[in-house]
């Protein structure tokens, strides 16, 4: 596991962490020595994940240590593996085994955010404050940053404008009440007033992305006495992966066999900025 971070003295230069290559000594480590990381990007923890990762450590044992980094007076923070501490802490055991490292502050934060945005576990509010985090912490540009996690730059800028939404509305990305796609809509609302105005309805009345957006369009169109056209759909040329290509091809060529079998599959297709989803529904009779 890699992570090259840069610091703020020297922009040009990156620090690689390697927590593969530096030595690694596995010691077992109480649990009630042991504190959460102060920088976790994640603010939302699905209990029920916890239970099913216990059940895996309870059978298995834990596999991959976690890491940490000692603090004064005498304990431990969590650099990597709050998850696996938290089962382990749902199963009441006594010690878990761990790598101890000598992080600072900064690196300790940036390989937590980079840790959680490389497995694609934060939701998009916790994913842009991540990013933010990073900005302001390593003294990086956009560019710089996508590089460094992977993504693009149109990417990471789009989900740091989710930051620029009120509180509450961050709030309901956050806990899923609306998606990222709702939320972007939103922004194209001048008045923060507007935006919770609109963000009540999507809610109360379980809007989807097209109701909100037709919506927000009457409502620009009103205030500016111009008919507002609907944004076109630009076709989208992104470069995918040959295992992603085989990964779709393949499960579109089973959906193909099965309906040659006579069974009626209801099947839908959508095309995120990070990811491919593929809904498929079953009947329960044929």
């Amino acid at each position: 596991m890699a992570f090259s971070l840069f610091g703020k003295k020297d922009k040009n230069k990156a620090t690689e962490l390697n927590l593969e290559d530096v030595k690694q000594q596995v010691e077992e480590l109480p649990l009630d020595q042991i504190l959460p990381n102060q920088f976790q990007p994640r603010s939302i923890f699905n209990q029920e994940k916890i239970e099913e990762l216990a059940e895996t450590i309870k059978v298995h044992g834990v596999i991959q240590p976690i890491v940490v980094r000692e603090i004064e007076p005498s304990g431990y923070e969590i650099i990597a593996g709050e998850r696996r501490y938290r089962a382990a802490v749902h199963l009441q055991m006594e010690k878990i085994p761990a790598i101890i490292q000598n992080f600072d502050d900064d690196e300790t934060a940036a390989i937590a955010l980079i840790e959680n945005l490389q497995r694609e576990q934060l939701t998009p509010i916790e994913e842009a404050k991540a990013y933010q985090s990073l900005l302001s912490m390593r003294d990086v540009t956009q560019e710089a940053l996508a590089k460094q996690v992977g993504k693009s730059q149109s990417a990471v800028a789009n989900k740091l404008r989710l930051l620029r939404l009120p509180a509450a509305a961050q709030e309901a990305v956050l806990e899923k009440t609306i998606s990222e796609r709702h939320a972007r809509s939103l922004l194209a609302l001048e008045t923060e007033k507007e935006q919770l105005s609109v963000l009540k309805k999507v809610v109360d009345n379980h809007w989807n992305v097209k109701q909100t957006e037709e919506y927000i369009r009457e409502i620009l169109t009103a205030e500016t006495g111009k008919e507002i056209p609907e944004k076109p759909k630009k076709p989208r040329k992104i470069a995918i992966s040959k295992d992603v290509r085989i990964a779709v091809n393949t499960i579109k060529q089973s959906v193909s066999m099965i309906k040659d079998s006579g069974m009626d599959l209801n099947v839908q297709e959508e095309e995120e900025e990070d990811y491919f989803k593929i809904t498929i529904q079953i009947p329960k009779k044929k």
